[in-house]
């Protein structure tokens, strides 16, 4: 890696993340973290909140979507799978957690805009996914949007 590269991505690092969005990766650590362990998601919430430096972040917006993604994850789960390509046991394990996540936003949070749900998960694809896994992100929640919803993702058109 050339000077400039590695000048270019320590920007990226140090470049503040909104509380929102570092609640969206906490939440991401954690249905991770319970789609590897089987864990047991209050014990998984308690754990993340019991970390220091995890730096500022909504914490509400944390729990409610930790919460609501495990909570909802058979329902979620059947919403994503007519979208994909594969099984959900042959997603990878950051593939499965942010499409869960972006699944129940779009599904359960219509005050999120779809266009900032489709973001973010895409945003968390290219900083913990694979090297195209943004790409699957984005194509699934897109169709996604357009079920879920098709009021707002119709009127995208208009803009």
């Amino acid at each position: 890696m050339t000077g400039g590269q590695t000048a270019s991505k320590a920007s990226k690092t140090t470049k503040q993340k909104s509380p929102r969005h570092r609640a969206r990766e906490l939440a991401l650590q954690g249905i991770y973290q319970w789609r590897i362990t089987g864990g047991d998601g209050a014990a998984i919430e308690k754990q993340i909140y019991a970390e220091k430096n995890l730096g500022r972040y909504d914490k509400e917006l944390f729990s409610r979507l930790l919460r609501g993604t495990l909570v909802h994850h058979s329902d979620i789960e059947a919403l994503m799978a007519p979208h994909l390509d594969r099984t959900l046991g042959e997603l990878s394990p950051v593939e499965f957690a942010i499409l869960l996540l972006g699944t129940f936003e779009l599904a359960k949070h219509p005050e999120a805009p779809y266009r900032v749900v489709i973001n973010e998960a895409v945003e968390l694809a290219k900083t913990f996914g694979g090297t195209d896994g943004h790409k699957y992100v984005n194509g699934v929640l897109d169709k996604l949007a357009a079920q879920l919803r098709e009021p707002e993702f119709a009127g995208r058109d208009k803009e």
